[in-house]
Protein backbone atom coordinates (compact mmCIF):
# COMPACT_ATOMS: atom_id res chain seq x y z
CA UNK A 1 0.00 0.00 0.00
CA UNK A 2 2.88 2.68 0.77
CA UNK A 3 4.99 1.69 -2.16
CA UNK A 4 2.44 3.05 -4.26
CA UNK A 5 4.97 6.52 -5.21
CA UNK A 6 8.27 7.59 -3.84
CA UNK A 7 6.32 11.36 -3.21
CA UNK A 8 3.70 8.72 -1.16
CA UNK A 9 6.17 6.96 0.64
CA UNK A 10 7.90 10.25 1.78
CA UNK A 11 4.50 11.60 2.87
CA UNK A 12 3.86 9.15 5.16
CA UNK A 13 7.46 9.40 6.87
CA UNK A 14 6.73 13.00 7.47
CA UNK A 15 3.38 12.11 8.68
CA UNK A 16 4.69 9.82 11.07
CA UNK A 17 7.41 12.08 12.49
CA UNK A 18 4.20 14.78 13.10
CA UNK A 19 2.76 12.02 15.01
CA UNK A 20 5.83 11.39 17.32
CA UNK A 21 6.61 14.91 17.71
CA UNK A 22 2.66 15.91 18.49
CA UNK A 23 2.74 12.81 20.98
CA UNK A 24 5.85 13.91 22.51
CA UNK A 25 4.50 16.96 23.37
CA UNK A 26 0.83 16.17 24.87
CA UNK A 27 2.48 13.27 26.56
CA UNK A 28 4.25 15.70 28.92
CA UNK A 29 2.19 18.82 28.20
CA UNK A 30 -1.27 19.46 29.21
CA UNK A 31 -1.79 23.19 28.49
CA UNK A 32 -1.16 26.30 27.19
CA UNK A 33 -1.12 29.61 28.26
CA UNK A 34 0.05 33.45 27.01
CA UNK A 35 -0.51 36.82 26.87
CA UNK A 36 -1.85 38.75 23.54
CA UNK A 37 -0.46 42.31 22.93
CA UNK A 38 -2.28 44.85 24.69
CA UNK A 39 -4.19 42.88 26.46
CA UNK A 40 -3.89 42.42 30.71
CA UNK A 41 -4.83 39.14 31.03
CA UNK A 42 -3.40 35.72 29.86
CA UNK A 43 -5.35 32.82 28.20
CA UNK A 44 -5.02 29.32 28.71
CA UNK A 45 -6.32 26.35 26.77
CA UNK A 46 -6.05 22.55 27.11
CA UNK A 47 -3.65 21.16 24.57
CA UNK A 48 -5.50 18.42 22.03
CA UNK A 49 -4.53 16.34 19.53
CA UNK A 50 -6.29 15.31 15.76
CA UNK A 51 -5.88 13.95 12.89
CA UNK A 52 -3.89 17.04 12.04
CA UNK A 53 -1.05 15.47 13.99
CA UNK A 54 -0.04 18.80 15.78
CA UNK A 55 -0.75 19.99 18.96
CA UNK A 56 -3.80 22.46 19.03
CA UNK A 57 -6.31 24.23 21.07
CA UNK A 58 -10.18 24.55 20.82
CA UNK A 59 -10.99 27.97 21.03
CA UNK A 60 -14.80 29.23 20.56
CA UNK A 61 -15.51 31.67 17.59
CA UNK A 62 -17.34 34.19 19.66
CA UNK A 63 -14.70 33.93 22.05
CA UNK A 64 -12.86 37.86 22.20
CA UNK A 65 -9.34 36.24 21.58
CA UNK A 66 -10.71 33.97 18.26
CA UNK A 67 -10.01 37.42 16.33
CA UNK A 68 -6.31 38.04 17.27
CA UNK A 69 -4.73 34.51 16.62
CA UNK A 70 -3.90 34.81 13.48
CA UNK A 71 -1.74 32.31 11.15
CA UNK A 72 1.76 33.04 11.10
CA UNK A 73 1.47 34.80 14.85
CA UNK A 74 4.27 33.90 16.90
CA UNK A 75 3.92 33.99 20.38
CA UNK A 76 5.33 32.80 23.82
CA UNK A 77 3.54 30.27 24.93
CA UNK A 78 4.18 28.79 28.86
CA UNK A 79 3.36 24.73 28.26
CA UNK A 80 1.83 23.57 31.34
CA UNK A 81 3.11 20.17 32.75
CA UNK A 82 -0.22 18.30 34.64
CA UNK A 83 2.43 16.70 37.20
CA UNK A 84 4.63 18.93 38.18
CA UNK A 85 4.77 23.21 38.41
CA UNK A 86 8.28 22.82 38.12
CA UNK A 87 8.17 21.26 34.54
CA UNK A 88 6.21 24.04 32.76
CA UNK A 89 8.38 25.45 29.75
CA UNK A 90 8.05 28.66 27.77
CA UNK A 91 8.03 27.91 24.16
CA UNK A 92 7.96 30.64 21.10
CA UNK A 93 5.02 28.93 18.85
CA UNK A 94 3.24 29.77 15.92
CA UNK A 95 -0.32 29.37 14.79
CA UNK A 96 -0.01 27.44 11.65
CA UNK A 97 -3.91 27.09 11.03
CA UNK A 98 -7.34 27.89 12.35
CA UNK A 99 -10.10 25.24 10.65
CA UNK A 100 -13.01 25.12 11.53
CA UNK A 101 -14.38 22.16 13.80
CA UNK A 102 -16.17 19.18 12.43
CA UNK A 103 -18.37 18.52 15.11
CA UNK A 104 -18.44 21.51 18.15
CA UNK A 105 -20.32 24.08 15.99
CA UNK A 106 -18.89 26.89 16.53
CA UNK A 107 -15.36 26.24 17.45
CA UNK A 108 -12.10 26.27 15.96
CA UNK A 109 -9.25 24.29 16.15
CA UNK A 110 -5.69 26.46 16.05
CA UNK A 111 -2.90 24.39 15.34
CA UNK A 112 0.44 24.95 17.15
CA UNK A 113 4.00 24.66 15.93
CA UNK A 114 6.83 25.41 18.50
CA UNK A 115 9.67 27.15 16.97
CA UNK A 116 12.03 27.15 19.75
CA UNK A 117 12.69 26.46 23.42
CA UNK A 118 12.75 29.75 25.58
CA UNK A 119 13.24 28.47 28.56
CA UNK A 120 12.21 26.33 31.62
CA UNK A 121 10.11 28.13 33.93
CA UNK A 122 11.63 28.90 37.19
CA UNK A 123 9.82 29.46 40.82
Amino acid sequence: MFELSEAGNQRVIDLAKHRSEAKAILDEFYSVQFFLKGKGIFYEFKLRNTSSNRPCILVKKDSPVFPELQVGDILNMKYNNPESLYANRLFKTQITSKNSHDYCKGYFIVELSIIDNIREMER
